[in-house]
């Protein structure tokens, strides 16, 4: 088994969280994304979808989603849970998992890809537009956001969570985008620095 990373980018940084959460450790292959090595034949013969990361199996199956990662692990070793305990517990989880992504994490990537001077070779065609859509969107999210930390400490409960990784690196993530976290969120705030300082995010 060997993991497909791609450094600083959010969705490797995903995995590597969640694996350092789970104190799991597997061998490495780094990616150059820099250099676009993810779009060149040795890599494209793995994952066809050019994306990092990627798991390879040892029976050669590639599993190309860093959430269904997450999830294959997650099974292997369900100590800590890091998608819920019992029916609720993963209901809430998936659910916010879910808006995290769709709500802040892929809004955050596409004002970035569509708008940064250094993402032209990589997002063809980049649609300005789209990119200034998004950054209304990451924000609007922000603001739910910030009314939903006031019940409780982590996104889907008491418990860190998938959902929490997801939403704290898209939050990284606003900076490269130029997207700036409103000063009057402290919740927010508070929140990821409760989360940044677990260990787990030095991964």
């Amino acid at each position: 088994m060997k993991l497909y990373d791609g450094g600083r980018a959010p969705n490797p940084r995903r995995v590597r969280i969640f694996l350092a959460e789970k104190g799991i450790s597997i061998p490495m292959v780094q990616i150059d994304l820099a250099t676009l090595e993810h779009k060149q034949a040795g890599y494209t013969a793995i994952n066809p979808y050019q994306q990092l990361p990627a798991l390879e199996l040892d029976d050669g199956t590639v599993i190309g989603e860093s959430v269904a990662i997450c999830r294959y692990f997650e099974r292997l070793q369900p100590e800590p849970p890091l998608f819920g305990s019992g029916a609720k517990g993963e209901a809430l989880v998936e659910m916010w998992q879910r808006r995290a992504e769709l709500g802040l994490f892929l809004p955050v990537a596409y004002a970035f890809r569509h708008l940064h001077p250094a993402m032209a070779a990589m997002e063809v065609p980049q649609v300005a537009e789209w990119g200034e859509v998004n950054k209304s969107r990451a924000l609007g999210f922000l603001g739910l956001l910030e009314t939903e930390l006031s019940a409780r400490p982590f996104l889907a409960g008491d418990s860190f969570s998938i959902a929490d990784i997801t939403a704290g690196i898209a939050l990284e993530f606003m900076k490269p985008a130029k997207l700036v976290l409103p000063e009057s969120y402290a919740r927010i705030r508070n929140w990821y620095e409760k989360i940044a300082a677990r260990p787990s995010w030095a991964a």
